[in-house]
């Protein structure tokens, strides 16, 4: 794993592979270990930096005074900087998609495609964010996830079919998030708000003229269906796919669909 410094504060990274640049931004609660499946196919034709968000894997917490996913993007695109990458495409599932658009609409002519997975960048729904909102004080206050947090959060990640299937893999999933304790924990909450306090990015990406693929799992719970036709009208010439038997985690729970999807939409742009 590599680290690049911003404000004092690492963020770690991977960077596996030779040939065009793909940056790979994963899921609030996961790590760069979460695409695993797609670096194993992809990674034999292109070069893929995957870092690691604040707070989360190996990554340091966010330096005092980024409180934003912006802030997050532009220690991305420093990153980019310091590895004299000048263009490349991101790929962003969940909140690696919200911070990927944030640098897309930041510097666009770097930027030469972006795929949004299992998120969506307008505002949080108030509902939603209101629910969030009071499981993240409750994360800050007791410096750990408590167990009916965990028992409630672990199921929006998978389609019912995953956890049935595989229960091994979401039990694993709840174990890492209890053990989240003391200092990570607020500093994880911390994140917590910069997600699901983001600003609405909707009419910026409206502007965006570049090749973009929207993808998400049919079953979904916390970014549904209905987000990514929201975004998918919103951009012009925008791809829609939906991942058949899959939630939030679509990359993890259907790899080879996802994999092929990604290959086709990549060798369309790169051949």
């Amino acid at each position: 794993m590599n680290q690049f410094a911003v404000d004092s504060h690492h963020i770690a990274y991977q960077d596996i592979g030779q040939g065009p640049v793909l940056v790979l931004g994963h899921s609030f609660l996961w790590d760069s270990q979460m695409w695993a499946p797609q670096i194993e196919v992809l990674s034999q034709h292109y070069r893929c930096i995957v870092p690691e968000l604040w707070s989360h894997g190996a990554s340091s917490h966010a330096p005092q005074g980024k409180n934003s996913l912006k802030n997050y993007a532009q220690a991305i695109l420093e990153l980019m900087d310091h590895l004299q990458v000048e263009t490349f495409s991101i790929i962003g599932l969940s909140v690696g998609g919200m911070w990927g658009a944030e640098l897309t609409c930041m510097a666009p002519e770097r930027v030469k495609s972006l795929v949004l997975m299992d998120t969506f960048v307008g505002l949080e729904p108030e509902v939603a964010h209101n629910k969030y909102f009071a499981m993240l004080e409750t994360i800050s206050a007791a410096q750990m996830v408590p167990m009916p947090i965990v028992e409630n959060v672990v199921p929006l990640f998978f389609a019912p079919k995953t956890i049935e299937a595989n229960p091994v893999f979401v039990q694993r999933f709840a174990k890492e998030l209890a053990a989240i304790s003391g200092e990570q924990a607020v500093e994880v909450a911390r994140i917590g708000r910069m997600v699901f306090g983001r600003r609405d990015l909707m009419e910026e990406v409206e502007k965006l003229a570049l090749p973009v693929l929207i993808a998400a799992g049919q079953q979904d719970k916390p970014r549904p269906m209905l987000e990514s036709f929201l975004m998918h009208d919103a951009i012009a010439g925008s791809q829609l796919v939906q991942i058949p038997d899959a939630g939030h985690i679509a990359n993890l729970e259907q790899p080879e669909f996802v994999n092929k999807m990604l290959v086709e939409f990549l060798s369309g742009l790169y051949q």
